[in-house]
């Protein structure tokens, strides 16, 4: 039973003067969830625990609040060490010192330590107590969420069987939800015995359900079930609550709901977690559907998807729920948590739109505190549910692949919105979230008009713009200006901005002239570009041996002389520069910092036009890449060797020279990343794997099935020009694209299905 004081008197409208302005939130993905016997600690996967100073990068950000974790799986078991709890000490005094409030999360997609579990009946004592001793070491904390998302966590460990206890029936479900909303009662009573004032900030997923008319009665009952967390917490599954019945039919004790009832704790802030996967569409006709989203219940079968993968216009979003979570409790609410998988202007017009659903509602008269960057360090393996150990990351306001962590461009948004500064990034201007582009985001066939969902306002997106060729005209949005877009880097640049919806500007070589300063200074000034790419030059290695005159004007002139341009102007540049600028000398993978010495006039023009760049421009990127390779063009080493393969002929793959393949699509996507992020100076990006020219072949020709035995391991006889035995290159920044073995993965199967033409870029999406 739980306690009659487990609550204490409160009104149903905030306590204290809401907040002249929407404020920003932060948050730190600290999910400690068990799968069988290993644990996937995603607090230790970021490297938190190593950098006190991550508390310095928070505070940078603007942020009023910020949820971090005081985890029962850490500190219980732990709990005659004083080692965790004094690290915990000391980032929360370096929070307060920042004047950030902390909203202590206890248990964060978890079970508990290992001896409890979400079903186990000693799973709300257990925790109660972790609170209290939360509690009496920091008194001084007022915000709490002992049980993050109680509804989503009981679905996936209970229902789907995807986490620890791993139990798939409703009995199981009811009785982990009520055990952590009981577990979150008796955290707060434990709590409030030391801080009365403390506020429990409930948070989880509010994802709305749609569906076909045959599917009203499952979309109806998922939609009321959304709800659970937050009514029992309110006193609300009274005798007359819709899912009363559900629950006490599978398990839950009459005397149990009535105690929910009788000592209500609501929450002091509604905390709502949005996700592009929240949101679901139900349908009987699963023929239509991938076999991966097939289930059903009760002898029924039917298809679950993101809605935004099957309806050809999608749901309004955020705004709606907040309005619905605002109108059946009026308590205090905030987006607790705002995170997407995607490009980084994806990520970008997903807080940003989040932020502007939170703004309207809020003006409307509901009472919205906060908007929440979520996953400050970023998440891992949550592709997957982190039911796998891929190390599949996705950045977030801090990338920490690079040490130390590389702030993103959604730090300076998140910046912008803390300080109300009305300015956005430029990539802002234009577009739309994949979520709602026309292409690429279904996994079936579109349905056209479903029935029974609201009004939905008209996209602003105009596919025929996306990545138009041209140039912009008034004062609208600034495109990116692509220079050589007629070759395999800068055609690949246009196809990836016109995926991505990113507007592109891309003369014709014979209209710009890059050792013309007259001529680009015209051209920034009639396009306004917000970043420009270099993809143009000389490119012909062996013949620059004979030509040097015309490699150097292209490559070491050209780059220079636009370098100076969008100096002057202040506008991003992106140029590209090769590992033939080194000699081959090294016995490990070359690092930005090595000193060139290139063998042969192509990276003798290189390596003057790097110098010449990062000189003249200190807005300038400069990335250093290797050994081509690509769906979209049919000159790269790897396409003509197989092709050649497959006719019978000979393919000329030197045994004795070591490269680091650069998987083309994975480089465009990392390097507009990395603009969008204003990212400057030297990086090397590559797919990361040192190997010889005749063992990639031999590695492609076998996973497309063709016999590599036709190899000759020498250097062809059309080589002129002098090149390293070894130019792999590594990097002390970051490693930004994906594995050699991903891209290969990828490139090959392009390769024998005939696929060409096709996004092969990593999709996966929380």
């Amino acid at each position: 039973m739980l306690q009659a004081t487990a609550t204490r008197p409160r009104a149903t409208t905030p306590e204290a003067p809401v907040a002249a302005a929407l404020a920003l939130w932060g948050g730190l993905e600290c999910t400690v969830n068990r799968v069988r016997d290993d644990y996937h600690c995603q607090q230790a996967s970021s490297g938190h625990d190593a950098r006190p100073d991550d508390i310095g990068r928070f505070a940078a950000l603007g942020i009023r609040a910020l949820r971090y974790p005081a985890l029962w799986e850490h500190l219980g078991p732990a709990a005659s060490d004083e080692a965790p709890w004094q690290q915990l000490g000391q980032r929360l005094a370096a929070l307060r010192g920042h004047g950030i409030a902390p909203i202590l999360g206890l248990v964060h997609h978890g079970s508990g330590p290992a001896h409890t579990s979400l079903v186990d009946a000693q799973f709300a004592p257990g925790l109660a107590a972790h609170a209290a001793r939360v509690a009496r070491r920091f008194p001084w904390v007022r915000d709490y969420t002992p049980v993050n998302e109680p509804l989503t966590t009981a679905r996936i460990s209970t229902l789907y069987g995807a986490w620890y206890p791993h139990l798939r029936c409703d009995r199981a479900f009811v009785r982990a939800l009520l055990n952590q909303c009981r577990a979150t009662v008796l955290a707060m009573h434990a709590v409030r015995q030391v801080n009365p004032a403390a506020r429990l900030v409930q948070t989880d997923d509010l994802g709305r359900t749609y569906g076909t008319p045959a599917m009203a009665d499952v979309v109806d009952f998922y939609n009321e079930r959304r709800w659970l967390t937050w009514d029992l917490l309110c006193g609300r599954v009274d005798a007359h609550h819709p899912l009363r019945r559900y629950l006490l039919d599978h398990g839950a004790p009459e005397a149990e709901l009535d105690a929910f009832v009788d000592a209500p704790c609501p929450p002091d802030v509604i905390g709502i977690n949005y996700y592009i996967t929240g949101e679901r569409w139900l349908d009987e006709r699963i023929e239509r559907f991938p076999p991966s989203h097939h289930g059903g219940a009760g002898g029924r079968h039917w298809a679950d998807i993101e809605i935004t993968r099957a309806l050809v216009q999608p749901v309004p979003g955020l705004a709606p729920l907040l309005r619905e979570a605002w109108q059946r409790y009026r308590l205090p609410l905030a987006v607790t948590e705002v995170h997407i998988d995607a490009n980084r202007e994806d990520q970008l017009r997903w807080l940003s739109a989040a932020w502007q659903a939170a703004q309207q509602v809020r003006d409307e008269g509901a009472v919205v505190e906060a908007v929440t960057g979520w996953a400050l360090l970023g998440t891992y393996d949550w592709n997957s549910l982190v039911t796998l150990r891929n190390g599949y990351y996705e950045p977030g306001a801090y990338d920490v692949r690079c040490t130390p962590p590389r702030p993103t461009a959604l730090a300076g948004l998140m910046r912008a919105l803390a300080s109300g500064d009305p300015s956005r990034h430029a990539v802002l201007g234009h577009g739309e979230g994949w979520w709602r582009r026309p292409g690429g985001r279904f996994l079936c066939e579109p349905v056209d008009k479903p029935l029974g969902l609201p009004p939905v306002t008209a996209s602003r997106l105009n596919p025929a713009s996306a990545g138009r060729l041209g140039a912009s005209t008034g004062p609208g949005p600034r495109p990116l200006l692509i220079v050589g877009a007629s070759g395999t880097l800068g055609s690949a640049f246009v196809r990836v901005c016109a995926q991505r919806d990113l507007q592109v500007v891309a003369p014709d070589h014979l209209e710009l002239d890059l050792t013309d300063p007259r001529a680009l200074a015209a051209a920034l000034a009639e396009h306004r570009p917000w970043a420009v790419v270099n993809a143009a030059g000389y490119v012909r290695v062996d013949e620059a041996e004979s030509h040097a005159a015309d490699c150097n004007r292209l490559n070491h002139a050209g780059a220079a002389a636009l370098a100076m341009a969008c100096s002057l102007r202040d506008v991003q540049l992106l140029s590209f520069s090769s590992d033939l600028v080194f000699d081959g000398r090294a016995d490990r993978p070359y690092l930005e910092a090595d000193a060139v010495a290139p063998l042969n006039a192509y990276g003798r023009s290189k390596a003057a036009a790097e110098a010449a760049v990062l000189a003249t421009h200190a807005r300038s990127l400069v990335v250093r890449t290797s050994a081509f390779f690509g769906p979209w063009d049919a000159h790269n080493f790897l396409t003509q060797s197989l092709r050649a393969a497959r006719e019978g002929r000979t393919v000329w793959a030197a045994a004795d020279m070591t490269i680091t393949p650069t998987y083309v699509p994975d480089l465009v996507h990392a390097c507009l990343d990395l603009l969008i992020d204003d990212e400057a100076g030297l990086w090397h990006l590559t797919n990361g794997t040192a190997v010889t020219w005749a063992a990639w072949f031999a590695d492609a020709a076998a996973r497309c099935g063709l016999p590599a035995a036709a190899a000759d391991g020498r250097t062809p006889p059309s080589a002129v020009a002098a090149r390293p035995r070894y130019s792999a290159l590594g990097s002390s920044r970051g490693r930004m694209l994906p594995s050699l073995a991903s891209a290969m993965d990828r490139y090959c199967r392009a390769f024998t299905e005939g696929g060409w033409g096709a996004d092969l870029s990593p999709v996966a999406v929380r």
